[in-house]
């Protein structure tokens, strides 16, 4: 058996592919129209990573409310420096629901409320201000 991706249903492409690939830095590997079904599949992986495991975007062509899908869990990625990467989402105007006050973990959230954790690849990184003192905003 092979992982070949996790889907998650997206209202807005635009504001999606904003944030997986320019502010989190995946890449699209593939993109299918389905007139007849009125969807859109996008196929994004970490770079160097495609094939090996996706996430499949859809887009519904009907509007349709999905709620925030906390029970669908969350979606992780490894990082190289957890504060950098943090610092660069939150430049790029995307709420740190959960610093990484560990330097280990951290949770942010896409436009579609689907709960994305960043962990710090190897050990965790020694506490660092800002995000040692900082709050948890939201649910993540």
């Amino acid at each position: 058996m092979k992982f070949l991706h996790t889907m998650v249903r997206v209202t807005d492409i635009k504001a999606s592919l904003d944030f997986y690939c320019t502010k989190l830095g995946l890449v699209e590997v593939r993109r299918k129209e389905v007139p007849q079904g009125r969807f859109t599949l996008i196929f994004l992986a970490a770079p160097g990573q495609e094939g090996v495991a996706e996430i499949e975007l859809t887009h519904n062509w009907d509007p349709e409310a999905y709620g925030e899908g906390r029970n669908f869990g969350h979606l992780a990625f490894e990082v190289d420096d957890i504060y950098a990467t943090c610092e660069k989402l939150q430049a790029g105007g995307v709420t740190i629901n959960r610093p990484p006050r560990d330097g280990r973990m951290a949770f942010v959230r896409s436009p579609d409320n689907i709960s994305i954790e960043l962990l710090q690849k190897g050990a965790a990184l020694p506490a660092q201000e800002p995000w040692a003192s900082a709050p948890n905003i939201g649910k993540w």
